[in-house]
């Protein structure tokens, strides 16, 4: 039976995509920059690299912060400085809210029967700033941002930091509920606990990393619980 479940927050509960998207343009536009579509979709992939760079261990947080927007002003020939673009980036992404179809819903079904976790690799400031903001910190009983924690999913470490924190923890009734294969289902496999792998924007999985459950929108995370 399944007490407890990890959530991420970014692509799980929150729409990052939109939010991403919002604060580049008015960060790019303060500094006279037009944003286009494909300006969004090559920050996104920088963006995603780096993060997996730092999942690997590879760089530090601060370096993710500035290599993205390195990689896309070298990219485009621009001289504009990473720093300064990083600073507007990130207060602006600190600026509301976007959920992701159903979130809000499933919160509301899931946090009275069960103890809800949050679990996020993303900067403490904006994730503060966004939990505020869409006011569903109420439906969590911890919340575990790696910039805090001091190490970033899939780490065992995050991992094992969480579970010390959760009163009378039991693998077996723990899951953790994410889009991410790299960082959440790895992580949770690390971990030794279930895996749902939010699925909604229909990715194959290329990789070695099996989650227990797929599913493609937030509604049908009940029907697995119940099943368990």
């Amino acid at each position: 039976m399944i007490k407890n479940i990890l959530f991420d927050l970014d692509d799980t509960i929150l729409d990052f995509k939109i939010a991403e998207r919002v604060a580049l343009t008015k960060a790019l536009n303060e500094l006279g920059i037009s944003v286009d579509d494909y300006i969004v979709s090559q920050y996104s992939k920088y963006n995603i690299s780096q993060w997996k760079r730092l999942e690997l261990g590879e760089i530090t947080r601060e370096q993710v912060k500035v290599n993205r927007f390195k990689l896309l002003f070298d990219e485009l020939k621009l001289d504009v400085s990473p720093e300064r673009t990083t600073a507007l980036y990130e207060d602006n992404l600190c600026i509301g809210h976007y959920f992701i179809d159903g979130a809000p819903e499933i919160l509301e079904a899931l946090y009275e029967q069960y103890n809800l976790y949050l679990v996020s690799n993303g900067a403490k400031r904006v994730q503060d700033s966004r939990l505020e903001s869409a006011g569903i910190s109420r439906c969590f009983k911890g919340i575990f941002i790696s910039e805090v924690v001091g190490c970033e999913k899939p780490n065992r470490e995050f991992f094992d930091y969480c579970f010390s924190q959760i009163q009378d923890f039991k693998r077996e009734e723990t899951i953790i509920i994410g889009d991410s294969l790299s960082s959440d289902i790895k992580g949770g496999i690390n971990a030794g606990i279930k895996t749902v792998w939010f699925n909604h924007r229909g990715d194959d999985n290329s990789n070695d990393t099996t989650p227990d459950y797929v599913v493609k929108h937030l509604s049908e995370i009940k029907a697995v619980l119940d099943a368990l």
